[in-house]
C-alpha cells in the first residue's frame, strides 16, 4: 500500500466505507475511512479469511494542499504479527519513516511517494490520487522506486438506479506485478474498487452489484497486458529442433549422463543420442547448450494459480505447477488462455478444493454442507478431468470417510489439510493419498481434541511446542511407519514456514539468499516478520522448531516416504530455496531434483507425458548453468527454458519485471532454415 505527498493539490473527499467480499459473495471486512474531530482522516480495515487476515488503524494528517503530512499505521498482520509504522515530513522537506522493519529519511523537492508495508487499500486511493495530479502519471516513491499509473479502461456503472462513471488504472513498480484499481473518473479521482479475481472483492458499499462487470472488465484489460508479456517472452521453435551437447540428466536414475543430442519436433522429444553421433537432416533450429546440464522442467507441486506469476515460474524452470485451491472458474479461463497460448504460465494440473462451511471457510472452490454436496463437488471435478481434490480445514468430520471413498471410487487422489479437531494418522487411515503441508503432520502430536487448527494455532502450536518434540520416541516412529505403510505422499512446503522464526528486519531464510536479486520494495516487504515474537527467548525457541520441521523431512525421506516438491510461497525463486532446504535435510542434490521431477509427474499422474527427458515425452527441458548435482544451489542459474512447443530466455524474463539475472548469458539459438 502507498502513501502519497505531493505539493499541491485540492483536498480528496473520502468514499466513508468499502466492503470485502470474498470471490463466493460472503462478507469478508471493510474499510471505514472517516474524520476526527482534530483534523486527522482515520482509516479502519479488517479483512478475515481462511481464519486469518490483518487489521489495521491508520491516521494521516494533510496539508491545505490535500496531501498527508503525517501517517501512523498500527494493528496485526495476516499472521499475528505487530504492526507499527510511521512516517512525517517537515516544512523544510525532510522525510522520515520508521516502519517494523527499518528506517530512515531523505530529503525531497516535491511529490514523493512512500510505500507503506502494513498499510491498507486507503493508501492506494491517496497514491491514485496524487499520481492523477502529475502530468506524466508518475512519481518518485520513497525508499526507492517510482510508481506509474496508466489507464487501462472506462465504463458507467448503473446499481439501483444510480450511475457513476469509472476508470481502470493500473500501477506499476511495485512488486513484480501490476496493481489494477477501479477509480471514480473525472479529474479528481477516488478509489471505488480493488480486485484480485477469483480471492478478493473491495468495493464502496452499495455498489456491490457492480462488481461482475467490474470483474469481466478488469480481466480483459489483465489479459491484454499479459498476452503482450506472451508473445515478448515466448520464441517458437517451428519444426525440428536439435538441443546439441547437453548433459541430460536421468530423473529415474537420480544421475547426469554423457553429452547428448536431444532432438524435438512439435513440443515433444523424438530423440536422445549421444552428441555428435546423428547428422540433423532438415532441422530447423538449432540450441548449442554447450556442455550444460539438461534437466526435465521442474514441478511446483503446492502453487495457487495468480496469472502475472508465470514469468517468476517460467523463468525458474517452472514446467508444470500443481493448483491447490482457486477459484473455480478463474482457474478454468486460465488453463484456457495458456492453452491457447494467452498467457506465459506453465502447464496446470488442477487438484479441486472442498472445503466445509463455517466462519473460517476458505470461500473458494466448493464450500459444502452435506454428503451430497460433497460428492456433487467430487463428481463435478471428475467430470472435468481433475486428477485430485484437496480437502481443506472446516471440512466436516463425518463426512470425511465416505467422501474420500466416493472421490477413489471416481478415480481421483484425495489430500489436504488434516481438518479442525483431527489428527494426521486419522485421515491417512481414511485414505489421503497425500498431506499438505509439515505443519499439518506434525500438529499430529501437539494437537488436543479441542484444538482448533482453523484459527492461528496451527502456526504458533508448531512454532511453541516443536522444539520439545523427540523425534527419536515411539509416537513419533509409529506415525512415520503409518505414513510409509500408506504410500502417503507429502508436499512438505518447508520454506513457506520459515516466516515462524524471523523476526523484524531480519532477512527471511528461504530468500536470504537471493535477497539481492529482487526488486527493492519487494526486498524491504521481506524484512516485515509475519509472527508475533516478543523476545529473544522466544525467538530461540521458534527457531529450534523450525530447524525440527528441517529435520522431520529428513527422516521422512530415509524412511521411505514419497515426497513432492512444492513451495505456496513467492512463485519459482522460492522453489530453488525450497530444493536447497531438501539437501540441508540430507538428500543429496540428485535426489533433491529427482523430487522435483519424476516424483512431481508421478502424483500429478502426468508421468507418461513428462517428468524425464526421453523420446516421446512432452519437451519441457531446462538448461542450467554449473553442476545442480553437485551444488544444489546451481539450480539458480537457469539458461534456457523450452515448453509449450517454445522457448524463452530467463535473462531476459527477469530483466523485465525488475528481477536481477541469475545467469550472464543465454544458450545460443540458431535458425538453420529460413521462417
Amino acid at each position: 500500500m502507498l502513501l502519497a505527498v505531493a505539493t499541491s493539490a485540492p483536498a480528496q473527499p473520502a468514499a466513508p466505507r468499502y466492503e470485502v467480499w470474498n470471490a463466493d459473495g460472503t462478507a469478508a471486512g471493510e474499510l471505514r475511512v472517516s474524520e476526527d474531530p482534530g483534523g486527522e482522516t482515520v482509516a479502519r480495515y479488517r479483512y478475515k479469511n481462511n481464519g486469518r487476515g490483518p487489521e489495521t488503524l491508520e491516521r494521516w494528517r494533510l496539508a491545505s494542499d490535500g496531501t498527508p503530512l503525517s501517517y501512523r499505521v498500527t494493528g496485526s498482520s495476516t499472521f499475528g504479527s505487530v504492526i507499527d509504522e510511521q512516517f512525517d515530513r517537515d516544512p523544510a522537506g525532510r522525510a522520515r519513516w520508521r516502519s517494523m522493519a527499518d528506517a530512515g529519511q531523505a530529503e525531497v523537492g516535491g511529490p514523493v511517494l512512500y510505500a507503506a508495508m502494513g498499510g491498507s487499500p486507503a493508501m492506494d486511493a491517496l497514491a491514485l490520487a496524487a499520481l492523477a495530479r502529475q502530468p506524466d502519471r508518475s512519481l518518485p516513491m520513497l525508499p526507492s522506486g517510482r510508481l506509474r499509473q496508466q489507464v487501462l479502461d472506462k465504463l458507467v456503472v448503473e446499481v439501483g438506479g444510480r450511475q457513476l462513471a469509472l476508470q481502470l488504472l493500473v500501477h506499476t513498480g511495485l512488486g513484480f506485478e501490476p496493481n489494477f484499481l477501479w477509480a471514480t473518473d473525472g479529474p479528481a479521482p477516488r478509489l471505488f474498487a480493488a480486485l484480485a479475481p477469483g480471492y478478493y472483492q473491495l468495493v464502496e458499499a452499495g455498489w456491490r452489484e457492480a462488481l461482475p462487470q467490474l470483474t469481466e472488465r478488469q480481466l480483459a484489460a489483465q489479459a491484454a497486458l499479459l498476452r503482450q508479456r506472451a508473445s515478448d517472452w515466448f520464441k517458437p521453435l517451428p519444426g525440428l529442433t536439435v538441443v546439441r551437447n547437453a548433459r541430460v540428466f536421468d530423473s529415474a536414475g537420480a544421475t547426469l549422463g554423457a553429452a547428448s543430442d536431444v532432438y524435438l519436433f512439435r513440443g515433444r522429444i523424438t530423440a536422445v543420442v549421444p552428441a555428435g553421433s546423428m547428422a540433423a537432416q532438415g532441422a530447423d533450429t538449432e540450441i548449442d547448450a554447450a556442455g550444460r546440464v539438461m534437466l526435465p522442467g521442474l514441478f511446483d507441486m503446492h502453487d495457487h494459480v495468480w496469472r502475472a506469476n508465470g514469468g517468476l515460474h517460467l523463468a525458474a524452470g517452472v514446467t508444470t505447477v500443481r493448483d491447490l485451491a482457486n477459484d473455480n472458474a478463474t482457474l478454468q479461463q486460465v488453463i484456457d488462455e495458456i492453452a491457447g497460448g494467452q498467457l506465459a504460465y506453465p502447464q496446470i494440473v488442477p487438484a479441486g478444493l472442498i472445503e466445509g462451511d463455517s466462519p473460517f471457510a476458505l470461500r473458494s472452490g466448493f464450500v459444502i454442507k452435506t454428503l451430497e454436496e460433497a460428492k456433487a463437488a467430487v463428481d463435478w471435478y471428475a467430470q472435468r478431468g481433475y486428477p485430485q481434490v484437496k480437502v481443506y480445514n472446516s471440512f466436516p468430520r463425518a463426512l470425511l470417510a465416505d467422501t474420500v471413498a466416493h472421490a477413489h471410487r471416481r478415480g481421483l487422489r484425495v489430500s489436504g489439510h488434516v481438518p479442525a479437531f483431527m489428527r494426521a494418522e486419522e485421515v491417512v487411515a481414511m485414505g489421503f493419498d497425500e498431506i499438505q503441508h509439515v505443519n499439518q503432520l506434525l500438529l499430529n502430536f501437539l494437537v488436543k481434541p479441542d484444538t482448533d487448527t482453523r484459527t492461528l494455532d496451527r502456526f504458533y502450536l508448531p512454532a511453541e511446542k516443536l522444539a520439545d518434540l523427540d523425534l527419536d520416541s515411539a509416537p513419533v516412529q509409529d506415525f512415520i511407519a503409518l505414513l510409509r505403510s500408506h504410500g502417503t505422499v507429502v508436499d512438505l512446503t518447508l520454506m513457506t514456514f520459515q516466516f515462524m522464526q524471523q523476526r523484524d528486519g531480519e532477512l527471511p531464510a528461504e530468500l536470504a539468499e537471493v535477497i539481492t536479486h529482487l526488486p527493492p520494495d519487494v526486498q524491504r516487504g521481506a524484512l516485515m516478520a509475519s509472527m508475533k515474537i516478543p523476545d529473544d527467548a522466544t525467538a530461540a525457541r521458534y527457531r529450534a522448531s523450525v530447524a525440527k520441521l528441517s529435520e522431520f523431512a529428513g527422516r521422512l525421506y530415509r524412511a521411505g516416504v514419497p515426497l513432492v516438491a512444492g513451495t505456496d510461497h513467492l512463485a519459482g525463486i522460492v522453489l530453488h530455496s525450497e530444493l536447497i532446504g531438501y539437501v540441508r535435510a540430507g538428500l543429496t542434490p540428485a535426489q533433491a531434483l529427482q523430487v522435483a521431477t519424476r516424483n512431481g509427474a508421478r502424483y500429478s499422474r502426468t508421468e507418461g507425458d513428462r517428468g524425464a527427458v526421453a523420446p516421446g515425452l512432452r519437451a519441457d527441458l531446462i538448461l542450467v548453468d554449473g553442476e545442480p548435482t553437485v551444488d544444489i544451489a546451481d539450480i539458480r542459474r537457469v539458461a534456457l527454458v523450452i515448453t509449450q512447443g517454445r522457448w524463452l530466455a530467463p535473462r531476459e524474463v527477469h530483466e523485465s519485471i525488475g528481477v536481477l539475472p541469475f545467469v550472464a548469458a543465454t544458450p545460443q539459438v540458431r535458425r538453420l532454415s529460413a521462417p
